[in-house]
């Protein structure tokens, strides 16, 4: 069976355009980032208080570094996804084009946004 199944309005594209992708972008590079942050900060936390007995001081010590390296990695990777969607989708609407000239025109242009700031 070569058809497919999907219910489409007459018209629509079978595929998802950038801007319905942008979404998941975003909430993709959040939680990725939450994640990777929350194991970074985990690291840090048992790193900067191994001299510590197992206690309460040291538990919620350990759980701030977490949380605080989660919130960080996950806001910075999720402002990144918006950059790169919101660059995208204006771009695909400027040029009236989907190809890959506009996903490295975005990335060019999120990452020279970025690093106009001074970040390293």
């Amino acid at each position: 069976q070569d058809t497919d199944e999907f219910i489409l309005p007459t018209g629509a594209n079978k595929t998802r355009g950038r801007f319905e992708l942008a979404f998941f972008t975003i909430g993709g590079c959040c939680m990725t980032g939450a994640a990777f942050g929350a194991l970074n900060g985990l690291r840090l936390g048992l790193k900067e208080t191994q001299s510590m007995a197992w206690s309460k001081p040291r538990n919620v010590q350990i759980l701030n570094m977490v949380t605080r390296q989660g919130a960080l990695w996950a806001n910075t990777l999720g402002s990144l996804a918006l950059l790169y969607s919101a660059f995208g989708v204006v771009i695909e609407k400027t040029r009236g084009a989907e190809d890959d000239l506009n996903t490295i025109a975005a990335g060019t242009l999120t990452g020279m946004l970025y690093k106009s700031t001074g970040r390293v």
